[in-house]
């Protein structure tokens, strides 16, 4: 859980110098699944990092730089997007954080960018506050909405025919949250609390049911999803400013924090500091293992740990 996460990653951080901001209950909050060692690995991940940049100690840009290292791919800053698309992107992601804020029974909005990381062009992260066991109905009508945010900002940024393909797997995802929300968790009134979903995977195709029935599942998938389109258009055409303020400050700074969408809303513009002012630490970021010797005179020689 995120205690136990949390704790595991102070022991990791022993010895390795942090900056100030460094904050392991967040970072706990973004590794659900994580193992210890999947732990260790970020730690390590984020001191390389730092070290790769000169820097003496880790920031927490380094941890979240890791985290999504691990859990999407490396940055593809090599990649050319031409203006078009990445102003496409930009108001894409800009229309999933303005209805994640704006919903009610959503997880804070801890991040948006643009800078592609593994097969995706952008992303907007949502942390929890606490672990959760279940899902309410309203949580996941909320979360269909914010799913559905991308491809509703495509087409009332740009119109209907230059909505492109970026939005298949937030579609693929709704379809299976609207899904299951029919066939084994008993939320829809048409079809009522019946399980009609495959043992082996709740989210899928119910194959052992009647043609009638089946049909119904799929009318009132649809009618979920929907729903939740509707609201988000909503949202984006109440809500027109500020989606494009966030989509605006994502093409001209690329990555947003929570903080910065939430000043921005309130109409403080990011600021971004050139040489950020890091404390005086050790001369290298890589974490020391084990003890350091000492020379006679009561100074530390070298880092090298002693043998085992």
């Amino acid at each position: 859980d995120i205690l136990g996460r949390e704790r595991i990653l102070k022991v990791h951080m022993r010895n390795v110098p942090l900056a100030k901001d460094v904050n392991p209950k967040v970072i706990a909050r973004g590794t659900p699944g994580f193992s210890g060692a999947d732990l260790a690995n970020l730690v390590n991940e984020a001191a390389l990092l730092a070290a790769r940049r000169g820097k003496r100690v880790v920031a927490m840009v380094e941890f979240e730089d890791a985290k999504d290292k691990v859990l999407m791919g490396p940055e593809k800053r090599s990649m050319v997007m031409s203006d078009k698309e990445k102003r496409l992107t930009a108001y894409h992601e800009a229309g999933h954080a303005i209805v994640g804020i704006k919903m009610p029974s959503t997880d804070p909005v801890h991040k948006a960018t643009i800078i592609p990381r593994g097969r995706a062009l952008g992303m907007v992260m949502q942390l929890p506050e606490d672990d959760k066991l279940s899902q309410t109905r309203q949580e996941m009508t909320s979360r269909l909405a914010i799913l559905m945010g991308g491809r509703v900002a495509e087409e009332l940024a740009f119109g209907e025919d230059q909505v492109t393909s970026g939005a298949s797997s937030d579609i693929q995802m709704a379809t299976r949250i609207a899904r299951a929300m029919v066939t084994s968790f008993g939320l829809s009134d048409a079809i009522g609390p019946v399980d009609y979903s495959d043992n082996s995977d709740p989210y899928s195709r119910p194959t052992h049911v009647s043609e009638e029935t089946s049909k119904r599942i799929e009318e009132e998938v649809r009618k979920l999803i929907q729903t939740g389109k509707d609201e988000a258009a909503r949202i984006m055409t109440d809500h027109r400013d500020q989606w494009v303020a966030i989509a605006e400050a994502l093409l001209e700074y690329e990555t947003l924090t929570g903080d910065e969408i939430t000043d921005l809303l309130n109409g403080k513009p990011p600021t971004r500091p050139e040489e950020p002012d890091e404390p005086q630490g050790p001369a290298s970021a890589v974490p020391v293992t084990g003890k350091r010797r000492k020379n006679l005179g009561g100074d530390e020689a070298g880092g090298e740990p002693e043998p085992a």
